[in-house]
């Protein structure tokens, strides 16, 4: 796969071929909707539980899930995973979370649509979670993507191994220069 980036110098990304549908993010037109289901289906987990976020200005913004889009955003001088993330420039693999000391506020949010039966409903805890930074060419941190596997007991979700870290690290590196990171 090939790409242009604005000074039309070529860049050449090769993916493995588990990971080749993650193309489609480069593609014009694409929508943070998209982003979220390819990368749900390569690394087997629910659309809610990939977490997109920019860097502006000292903040973390979410760009996914959508639902938190207007909830707020991470201070990059917090104790958030996802700010020292973006501060270490270090994928992270965390498969006991749930014991990992971190504010839960941005668990607790329902998606936009849950219905009337539902809103009882706590959602459930993220148990796992991989935290990669998102860089340009120079370095320069643009974002973080998170893969989360939720659910009311860790006993029951399965944990990321250092193959799905290395794969999160190779579409990290195609989200940089994915439409949807690009967009303001």
């Amino acid at each position: 796969m090939s790409h242009k980036p604005d000074d039309a110098a070529i860049e050449e990304i090769l993916l493995p071929e588990n990971l080749i549908s993650l193309e489609a993010v480069l593609e014009e037109g694409v929508t943070p909707y998209d982003v979220t289901m390819v990368l749900a289906k390569v690394f087997r987990v629910q659309h809610a539980e990939v977490a997109l976020l920019r860097l502006d200005g000292g903040l973390l913004t979410f760009i996914l899930p959508e639902h938190l889009r207007t909830t707020g955003a991470i201070p990059i001088s917090s104790k958030a995973v996802a700010a020292h993330t973006a501060l270490s420039k270090k994928a992270e693999i965390f498969n006991n979370f749930a014991r990992v000391k971190h504010a839960s506020i941005f668990e607790t949010i329902k998606p936009v649509g849950v219905e009337a039966e539902e809103e009882a409903v706590v959602p459930s805890p993220i148990q796992k979670l991989m935290s990669v930074p998102i860089l340009d060419r120079h370095l320069t941190v643009l974002g973080v993507i998170q893969i989360s596997r939720k659910g009311l007991d860790a006993r029951f979700t399965q944990d990321f191994s250092r193959e799905d870290l290395h794969d999160l690290e190779l579409a990290a590196g195609v989200l940089a220069a994915s439409p949807v990171m690009q967009a303001n």
